[in-house]
């Protein structure tokens, strides 16, 4: 496992994805009685598959990620073929997301502060994924405009989408707190800012554009370039937030810091926006991910009653 760390680390690996894979990996190789990988093949390969499909009932997309891991380990680190593979494929339905009415979400967000209050007020306002908001530099903000530019985004599919103006005064407070925040880590010799696929542990980037919306409480070591310096505040922190507040406003639905993500389309759906521009706004490669939420609104209308209710007058 150290060399293969080692390894997707000189190959420029998320820091996430690393983790993830390295789970999955480490999940396959006790399946399989801590045997070796190298004297594994594409039938124990399946057999694991099978058994997250079967037994611990994982969906689709987490299936996926881990036959992602295995073929990165196999093909990329090994420099094997693994041959052709005949799993059963992971099928738990379609399942409908939940989404806050605009009364619910503002009971949430009522009830949030701080950052933790402004990235989710990001969430709901501009769609963003909470991986999204916390990854949010200054200068991805255009006032100007308006807009705002998700870069570090899933897939690394870089979009524009809405910046709400009622949050514009409270983003300006924010940058000047930030900004405040990296003067004090300059002088501590710790101001240093993390980019993507930069390999120097000592690249300290002077312009204020780069430094992270939502800072850490605190400076922490990165183990990739063996550096210390403050990064964004962790989306745990704004879950667990989230989740207390959606507890104390009395939502009674399963819901969490996506759900604002859900229901910022679902609003711009009902309220006549064009199902393209959505998707556009969302990020969703493709059409057929957006339509989810059609099914959400539903076609019924206020004209359209149950049958049960026509003695109603």
């Amino acid at each position: 496992m150290d060399r293969l760390r080692a390894f997707m680390r000189a190959r420029r690996l998320a820091y996430r994805t690393e983790e993830t894979y390295c789970r999955w990996i480490r999940d396959y190789i006790r399946f399989h009685n801590m045997e070796r990988p190298e004297d594994l093949g594409a039938e124990q390969i399946d057999n694991w598959l099978c058994h997250l499909a079967c037994n611990r009932s994982v969906s689709i997309n987490t299936q996926k990620t881990a036959l992602n891991a295995v073929v990165f380990l196999y093909r990329q680190f090994l420099r094997r073929e693994i041959g052709q593979l005949s799993f059963t494929r992971a099928n738990k339905g379609r399942k409908l997301p939940v989404v806050f009415s605009h009364d619910e979400a503002m009971r949430v967000l009522s009830l949030l502060t701080g950052q933790s209050w402004l990235a989710a007020s990001l969430m709901y306002g501009a769609g963003l994924r909470i991986m999204e908001a916390v990854r949010l530099r200054i200068g991805d903000l255009d006032f100007g405009e308006s807009s705002l530019t998700v870069n570090e985004a899933k897939g690394s599919k870089a979009r524009r989408v809405l910046l709400p103006r009622s949050l514009v005064n409270p983003l300006q407070n924010q940058i000047d707190m930030v900004l405040a925040l990296n003067r004090q880590d300059r002088i501590k010799g710790f101001g240093s800012i993390y980019m993507p696929g930069v390999k120097s542990s000592n690249s300290t980037h002077s312009s204020p554009g780069l430094l992270y919306l939502f800072p850490a409480d605190r400076p922490a070591f990165c183990p990739q370039l063996q550096v210390t310096r403050r990064h964004h505040i962790r989306e745990q922190q704004v879950r667990r937030a989230v989740a207390r507040a959606i507890i104390k406003a009395d939502v009674k639905k399963a819901a969490s810091c996506h759900t604002f993500r859900h229901s910022f389309a679902t609003q711009l759906l009902a309220a006549g926006t064009d199902i393209r521009k959505i998707q556009e706004l969302l990020g969703h490669s493709n059409v057929k991910t957006t339509m989810i939420y059609t099914h959400v609104i539903g076609t019924h209308t206020e004209e359209t009653h149950s049958p049960l209710d026509n003695h109603i007058q």
